[in-house]
């Protein structure tokens, strides 16, 4: 424990234990430290350097933050040196009266972590107030008849300062008829008394002028002066004589105004109006609380009395009777205390938040219950109502620390109402009650919260750059920052080059967006790790698995793997037995889509089929198996185009082309493949023609001209002359129609030019028919006679067969070729009437 004392304008304080007893009383330091200080100091004075006291370096006090809590603000801490300064006005007498020690005692309080400090500051008197008397000057009437040794009570002077420095002694003026004693009251106030010496005669001397004066004992010594006037009346034998010199009564605090307090008795031996007695106050005008009946001495209580305001009262009474003398006595009233003061309890060092990570039996805050009574009456018991996770831990007298008693969470409750119940130990006791609401501070203990545990995804291929995949939301219970969650990708089964090139995601609103069209025939799905994290120092996060799945859109189709062409561009051909059975497996049509689900389920159909009815096709499965047995008129060649189509909306597909050879062994196809050309390109074929045709108009178009001048030029011309143009049609050997890819062998033969003469009837049409049995015409007698087709139907006798003929144009995987047609004499033309033949040359 330390005690100092300060001198004015520095405070100064000296250890009072020695150093070796210092560790046995380390815990007191905690407990209290005090100072001793005069009163009056300037403000800024040092009063004692209380960080060093308390152990802090000076590098610890912007952190712990050193503070003073007491009720009025009469000293600070410098936020510098941690030294306790002077900084409000220090009067003693006003802050403690008459009390022998006045101290000032408050709180220190210190943070991080939160504590207090209990600290007294003890004001030493200074001689800075004169005794002062109530009046400066006064009559005194004295009979000459006055004995000596006759006693006068004079008025008192009052002095605010205490001990030396308060009144110590009155003197009176010299003289030869009066002298001075000095009386003490129960209070230790002194009074004086002044005493008869010798006889008064009226008749030589009618007044007297005398100086009373008050003086202290303080360094320097003050006085004050009050003039007396004594006046010599005539003789009045008998002076008014009290019952008592001093009167002693207790009086309740809570009496009501108007209550007799006591009745003063004083007697007279004169007769007459000489023994007519009148009571008064020897200082009227200082008294405030009482009333004094003047004829019966009866004193009443004019107001209201507090024990906590004035516990005790010195009143000086006078007696004069009618002849002028005066006696006086000297009345102490004690006010007894009575428990009509309620406890109340101050918060002192209240913080405005208190962080939620508080741990349990952390300081709050300070409390000081204070009653007003004295004793039992003055002593005060707080109890913590309610369920709230603090207690109240007694400190010293009548101090209490408010600390945790629990974990705090911001969370379940923001705010707490702090309720305070004060009681004292009067009879009956009275309490009362205080609350405070404490707010709870927040701190970073609470992780983002995803709402799912997991995210499921589906998005379909083909997206838009830029298109929301998704969104994640997480939330956080803490406040401001600590609550404010942003959004980031930390992980991917992806390769991390090409992350950031398939999604992104929004940091404020969780949204993640695709970066490019996703494939699904290339990615079908991917795992990404989303983390939610806050703002908070430290930041907390949280994590949670995004699986993307890339939905399938009919954009691929099929595609086929089997029949391939020959890298020349030529197609296979699949060889069948002769003697297959129905249902024998010829070949399988093998076709993949890379699509997925019904995308992908693949079905098979035939396009075109050279005959229909001789193989089947399995309608998922893709295999080609015989309908029945290959018959004597069947080609022995076949074609079937196939389509492969999926099952997406709208279906895709894909043909595919099989060429098929009935032969009981590869001796047997390999002749006819060696004499087949090679089939040429459809689509450059077509082109072929199509140059041909705009050639052949162009030259029919001059012809035409020419022909219309030559008319012009030679009038003699006959319609006859110009009816058919002679003309030699040869067919190319290798010829194929522009939309369809097969190749045909062709004989050529070589005749004269029809011409379209009268033979022919009105009415009939030299026909052309083609493979399918369709008649074209070749010459019409209502059309102009001046051009022919260019293509003609040969009938092979030699290669007729009963009712069948073999019709040219023939497919290539036909058996018979152009050398079998050479071999013919003669061919036949066709027309109308069936049976009309017209023979040719033979070359």
């Amino acid at each position: 424990m330390w005690e100092g004392t300060a001198e004015r304008g520095r405070g100064q304080r000296r250890p009072m234990l020695l150093p070796f007893l210092l560790p046995l009383f380390c815990p007191a330091l905690s407990e209290q430290i005090r100072y001793k200080i005069p009163e009056e100091m300037p403000t800024g004075s040092v009063v004692g350097n209380l960080a060093k006291d308390l152990g802090f370096s000076v590098q610890e006090l912007p952190t712990r933050k050193l503070r003073i809590s007491s009720e009025k603000p009469y000293f600070s801490v410098s936020s510098e040196s941690g030294e306790l300064l002077v900084s409000s006005r220090l009067d003693r007498e006003q802050i403690c009266g008459k009390k022998l020690v006045c101290a000032l005692e408050f709180e220190a309080v210190a943070e991080n972590p939160l504590n207090f400090y209990h600290l007294s500051v003890e004001l030493e008197d200074i001689n800075d107030h004169t005794p002062k008397f109530a009046h400066t000057s006064f009559e005194l009437q004295i009979s000459e008849s006055s004995k000596p040794g006759t006693r006068f009570i004079l008025g008192s002077a009052h002095d605010a300062d205490i001990g030396t420095n308060s009144l110590q002694n009155y003197q009176l003026s010299p003289n030869d008829h009066f002298s001075l004693v000095n009386k003490e009251k129960s209070d230790g106030s002194k009074y004086p008394e002044m005493i008869l010496k010798t006889a008064l005669d009226r008749e030589k001397q009618k007044f007297y002028h005398l100086t009373l004066t008050a003086l202290d004992f303080g360094h320097p010594p003050l006085n004050s002066t009050a003039q007396i006037q004594v006046l010599v009346t005539d003789a009045n034998d008998n002076p008014p004589v009290f019952s008592q010199d001093i009167y002693r009564v207790s009086l309740p605090e809570n009496v009501y105004p108007g209550t007799t307090v006591l009745r003063v008795v004083a007697t007279d031996q004169d007769e007459g109006v000489n023994s007519e007695i009148t009571f008064s106050f020897s200082e009227a005008g200082q008294v405030t609380q009482f009333n004094l009946d003047s004829n019966t001495g009866e004193i009443t209580t004019l107001h209201t009395l507090d024990f906590e305001e004035v516990k005790e009262y010195s009143l000086v009474l006078e007696a004069k009777d009618g002849g002028g003398m005066i006696a006086q006595c000297t009345v102490e009233i004690e006010v007894l205390d009575e428990n009509d003061n309620v406890p109340e309890v101050l918060f002192q060092s209240l913080p405005d938040l208190v962080m939620e990570d508080a741990e349990p039996g952390t300081y709050i805050a300070l409390l000081k219950a204070r009653d007003k009574d004295s004793g039992r009456n003055g002593e005060v018991i707080c109890k913590l109502e309610g369920g709230a996770p603090f207690k109240i831990l007694t400190s010293s007298g009548n101090t209490y620390k408010l600390v945790t008693d629990g974990v705090l969470d911001r969370e379940q409750n923001p705010e707490y109402n702090i309720t305070i119940r004060a009681t004292d130990k009067g009879d009956p006791p009275l309490s009362s009650i205080s609350s405070v609401t404490l707010r709870i501070g927040d701190v970073n203990d609470n992780a983002p919260v995803f709402t799912k545990d997991s995210y499921l995804v589906h998005i379909a291929e083909n997206n838009p750059p830029g298109a929301s995949v998704a969104q994640v939301s997480a939330s956080d219970p803490d406040l401001g920052a600590n609550g404010q969650v942003s959004y980031y990708i930390i992980a991917s089964d992806l390769e991390p080059e090409s992350l950031w090139s398939y999604v992104t995601i929004n940091a404020q609103s969780g949204v993640v967006f695709a970066q490019r069209a996703f494939d699904h025939e290339q990615l079908r799905s991917f795992q990404l790790t989303l983390q939610a994290r806050d703002q908070g120092s430290p930041a907390l996060s949280a994590n949670v698995s995004m699986r993307v799945l890339v939905g399938d859109r009919n954009d691929n189709a099929p595609r086929v793997l089997y029949p391939t062409l020959e890298p020349d561009g030529s197609a296979l051909f699949d060889m069948v037995p002769r003697a297959a059975e129905p249902g024998y497996l010829v070949t399988k049509v093998v076709a993949v889509d890379a699509d997925s689900g019904h995308n992908a389920w693949l079905s098979y159909h035939v396009l075109q089929a050279s005959d229909p009815g001789l193989f089947s096709l399995g309608l998922r499965t893709g295999e080609v198996r015989t309908a029945r047995a290959l018959g004597d008129r069947d080609s022995a060649r076949q074609r079937l185009l196939v389509a492969v189509r999926d099952g997406g909306q709208p279906p895709l597909s894909a043909t595919a082309t099989l060429h098929l050879i009935f032969a009981d062994s590869l001796q047997e196809v390999l002749p006819d493949l060696s004499d087949d050309p090679l089939p040429p390109d459809p689509q450059s074929e077509l082109q072929f023609y199509l140059v041909v045709a705009l050639a052949l108009i162009s030259v029919l178009f001059l012809l035409a001209v020419i022909l219309a001048i030559a008319l012009r030029l030679r009038h003699s011309s006959s319609r006859k002359a110009w009816g058919c143009f002679q003309s030699e049609v040869v067919v190319p050997p290798n010829y194929s129609e522009g939309t369809l890819p097969y190749s045909y062998n062709l004989c050529a033969a070589e005749f004269n030019s029809l011409t379209c003469n009268d033979q022919l009837k009105s009415g009939q049409d030299l026909l052309f028919a083609d493979s399918a049995g369709a008649l074209f015409p070749l010459c019409n007698s209502n059309e102009s006679t001046s051009h022919q087709h260019p293509l003609l139907t040969i009938v092979c006798n030699s290669c007729s067969k009963g009712s069948d003929a073999l019709f040219w144009p023939r497919k290539a995987s036909d058996t018979h070729s152009a050398q079998a047609c050479r071999q013919n004499t003669y061919t036949h033309l066709i027309n109308l009437s069936g049976d009309r033949t017209i023979p040719q040359k033979n070359r």
